[in-house]
């Protein structure tokens, strides 16, 4: 599977609760995914909340993009990556 860095932009601040109706919203990101065979690994939040950072697992680009519409995410940049280790020469 490749890898993807996924680059969003929410003007308002993304704001997902630290309750139930939090952990449903992202259970269905991640059921919303599965669908395109799409995998969220893990995301970075920018501190004033408007941007992200996610990495994802995947086919294709397109398979992200379709999944971002299913989930109603914005998409602006995708990019293929590799991991970089700083370990990997010691």
């Amino acid at each position: 599977m490749t890898r993807y860095l996924v680059e969003r932009t929410f003007p308002d601040g993304l704001a997902i609760p630290t309750d139930e109706g939090g952990a449903k919203a992202l259970l269905n990101v991640v059921d919303g995914n599965a669908g395109h065979g799409v995998t969220w690994v893990h995301s970075y939040v920018s501190p004033d909340r408007t941007s992200t950072y996610c990495v994802y697992d995947g086919p294709d680009p397109e398979s992200i993009r379709m999944a971002a519409e299913t989930n109603g995410l914005p998409v602006d940049k995708i990019t293929e990556v590799r991991v970089l280790d700083p370990y990997f020469y010691h």
